[in-house]
């Protein structure tokens, strides 16, 4: 019973953590200890560890740290490549390994051999179409078209030119300074795939995390019948309440079954517990990204206008109280400046929840109108 706790412990801090690390800059997070831990990863710890190696080893230490900060920050590299494949391989080597002699069982048939596979393998071509597919490009040959596709709304884009690419800057495109190009309705860049996500390949993005949320999900599922299968062979639970004594109700029976399956089948217990925990921060991120999509925002987008919400609400404050001040030295009466006029969010690209799937199930650029435009430019 205690390492079945050790286990829970491990598990919901670990749960906490890559949370923290992923979410904890989301505004819903925003004053609570989960945005102290996000910021205490992403900063405070490398504060503490450069101050560390410069003290230790001097201005050669901080030189090879800076070094490997630019490779892995600023600039394309496969390393979250790698470790995907790393962590993909693994876990399916340790479920075949652990789980497949079950296979097929009381609740599972052989062809989830096969269909596991099939679906590793699809997940595997998802991520390849994500990473090395073009997420937008804008050249000199094409930027009359997405600026023509994209119009500035003149709030949080207007027209500015891209010093390093030497072109006129698109609405809803963005320089990626680690790909060191102008991408076209720029969402962010994905260190998981080594490539920015922009206009042509958040589809294809869309279909990875989906795909990757039921994979895990499918696989969780499929070996918790092959536990309740064990079960069924060795009757675990006609053991326990007949020669034992337990009572069958499910909070009797749990904690020994519980303690059962750990001593038996450990392996495919943690595995559960780490596919339910990614499906979860899939489901998530899915999620997230699917409102984006129908209501045609991008991650940057949302960004920009956060920034420009306050920005404005501000501005909005400072009129309210000077006109309230001015108010009251001609009046010869103080009163409270009014809170400003409420800023809202003007989206000039929402087509509506279909209109904006067809976006990006179909982009722009790769409709006729553009291609038209592309041959007479």
């Amino acid at each position: 019973m205690e390492m079945q706790w050790v286990l829970v412990l491990h598990a919901l801090a670990t749960l906490l953590v890559v949370v923290s690390l992923l979410c904890g800059h989301w505004p819903i997070f925003e004053g609570t200890f989960i945005e102290r831990i996000h910021f205490f990863i992403t900063v405070g710890a490398y504060d503490y560890l450069t101050r560390f190696v410069i003290t230790a080893f001097g201005s050669r230490g901080r030189h090879l740290l800076f070094s490997v900060e630019h490779y892995c920050c600023e600039r394309p590299n496969p390393i979250l490549q790698i470790f995907y494949l790393s962590i993909v391989g693994v876990t399916y080597y340790f479920i075949a390994k652990s789980s497949f002699r079950y296979i097929p069982g009381y609740y599972v048939d052989g062809s989830h051999r096969y269909l596991s596979m099939v679906g590793v393998s699809v997940g595997g071509l998802l991520f390849l179409l994500t990473s090395f597919s073009d997420p937008g490009t804008v050249n000199a040959e094409n930027v009359s078209q997405y600026a023509s596709a994209y119009p500035y709304d003149n709030i949080i884009y207007v027209k500015k030119f891209c010093s390093t690419c030497k072109i006129p800057k698109p609405a809803r495109s963005k320089h990626c300074k680690i790909c060191n190009r102008c991408v076209a309705r720029f969402d962010h860049h994905c260190g998981w795939m080594n490539n920015c996500i922009g206009e042509k390949n958040t589809r294809y993005f869309m279909a990875f995390l989906l795909w990757h949320f039921l994979l895990c999900l499918y696989g969780a599922v499929v070996l918790g019948l092959i536990l309740a299968c064990q079960m069924k062979q060795h009757k675990i639970v006609y053991i326990l309440t007949t020669y034992y004594g337990i009572d069958s109700s499910f909070y009797s029976l749990a904690p020994h079954i519980s303690q059962w399956l750990l001593a038996s089948y450990n392996t495919q217990v943690l595995i559960i517990a780490f596919l339910t925990v990614v499906s979860l921060l899939l489901a998530g991120f899915f999620g997230y990204h699917a409102h984006l999509c129908l209501t045609n925002t991008t991650t940057n987008e949302t960004f920009k206008w956060q920034d420009y919400v306050s920005w404005k609400t501000k501005l909005n404050e400072a009129k309210a109280s000077a006109a309230a001040l001015k108010a009251s030295l001609a009046g010869g009466v103080v009163t409270a400046p009014p809170g400003g006029e409420r800023v809202e969010k003007m989206n000039a690209y929402d087509r509506g929840v279909l209109g904006n799937l067809g976006e990006v199930v179909r982009p722009l650029s790769e409709r006729a109108p553009f291609s038209r435009g592309k041959k007479r430019a």
